[in-house]
């Protein structure tokens, strides 16, 4: 499996939604059920897809699919 197709489908699961509806933008002041246990859930299951550890202040700025999309690149993962 790609990594986009890994990162799609965490955000997917997580929320509900289809892949297609997935975009920079998507990100908690767009979604309504984007809450602090749906991020946790989020940060979990991107951690285990990609066998990595996110820094607390790495977390916190994880808002949105963009965002992710940044993040994930400056742990050495291409998306």
């Amino acid at each position: 499996m790609e990594n986009l197709e890994k990162y799609n489908n965490a955000f997917a699961e997580v929320f509900g939604v289809n892949v297609e509806e997935l975009n920079d933008d998507f990100g908690k002041d767009m979604v309504e059920e984007w809450d602090s246990v749906h991020q946790l859930s989020l940060i979990s299951l991107l951690e285990e897809s990609f066998d990595i550890m996110l820094d607390p202040e790495d977390i916190m700025e994880l808002v949105s699919y963009g965002k992710g999309k940044q993040l994930l690149r400056k742990y050495g993962v291409e998306i």
